[in-house]
């Protein structure tokens, strides 16, 4: 039997050496290097996707196609930890929906995640 594909997630961004940091305290992920354009994060002692900040040239314009969700038990909890790591609210109070609970925010580069329950 063979394992099917694994997947990475890889964050667009200005300074990947600056958002390491903060990627890297809000998920409990190691940095285990660069080169070049990449920083590469990946999960302390546990089977978690690896994440790698990418450099590119250009400054984020719109919202993100696609986004991490964070998921905890205390979204107000983690989502003010995460503002003193660097990440900014954009929504006020908790939005709900279908059985899920989420707060949206933005790393310190502009890059949309949500703060939420993990749905039922």
């Amino acid at each position: 039997m063979t394992d099917g594909p694994g997947f990475g997630i890889v964050i667009d961004c200005v300074d990947p050496g600056s958002l390491a940091p903060f990627w890297s305290a809000a998920l409990d992920y190691q940095v285990i290097g660069s080169v070049q354009n990449y920083v590469l994060l990946l999960p302390n002692g546990r089977s978690a996707p690896k994440l790698l900040l990418q450099r590119v040239p250009e400054a984020k314009v719109t919202k993100n196609r696609t986004h991490l969700d964070i998921e905890v038990s205390d979204i107000e909890a983690e989502a003010t930890r995460l503002e003193g790591l660097g990440a900014r609210r954009l929504s006020h109070g908790v939005a709900s929906e279908h059985g899920s609970r989420w707060v949206v925010m933005r790393d310190p580069e502009g890059n949309e995640f949500c703060v939420c329950n993990g749905g039922t």
